[in-house]
């Protein structure tokens, strides 16, 4: 062999090399947001299960408002369902949107559910109110801990799979669009742990 095919060989050996250690890197970054929003899900199912908890202690109580209890187990499914679909694709565009918007809704009812026990001080002072609600603020806190995870792991991956050289291949490798952050309708207030005072 001369020295010309040696040097081509080993370009080539290099290439090969690099363009592994891209598509590694980006499947790499994919499993770390994935797994992120596997933290997430795993929050919001036990936030999803405290809500029928809340309802059930309010119905002794607030009998008369059934409306606001069925819309808050009503916007509890459909939020459920939002983390159904994007447990199946997190990160796609689609599924965040259903997630989020699920989410908005159950927040709003939650919040309306807040402002009509604001008439109910004997509900407020209930001890199993008092320990569901405590519950649910802290798991507010753990979702907005995990989002937090999952939207720094989906800005680096994007960062990485927007960058050059990795765009030019990221495509050829199955990694064609970005993955969607996860953000709320209301950023601001799901930030800091919502009000939940009974």
């Amino acid at each position: 062999m001369d020295m010309s095919t040696i040097i081509t060989l080993v370009v080539i050996a290099l290439l090969l090399v690099y363009l592994v250690s891209i598509y590694n890197t980006l499947v790499s970054y994919r499993n770390r947001y994935e797994n992120s929003f596997a933290q997430i899900e795993v929050q919001l199912k036990r936030r999803y299960d405290l809500i029928p908890n809340l309802v059930e202690t309010a119905k002794a109580y607030m009998s008369h408002e059934r409306e606001t209890l069925e819309a808050v187990i009503a916007a509890r499914n459909q939020a459920a369902a939002g983390l159904k679909a994007a447990a199946s694709h997190p990160g796609a565009a689609d599924a965040m949107q259903q997630l989020m918007s699920g989410e908005g809704a159950l927040t709003g009812a939650l919040g309306r559910l807040n402002v009509v026990m604001e008439a109910y001080p004997d509900l407020k002072a209930n001890q199993n109110m008092m320990q569901v609600s405590e519950e649910l603020t802290s798991t507010e806190n753990r979702v907005s801990f995990a989002r937090q995870a999952f939207n720094d792991a989906v800005t680096t991956y994007n960062s990485y799979r927007q960058s050059f050289p990795p765009v030019v291949f990221a495509s050829l490798f199955g990694h064609s669009e970005d993955a969607r952050l996860l953000e709320f309708a209301d950023s601001a207030a799901i930030q800091s742990a919502p009000k939940v005072s009974f």
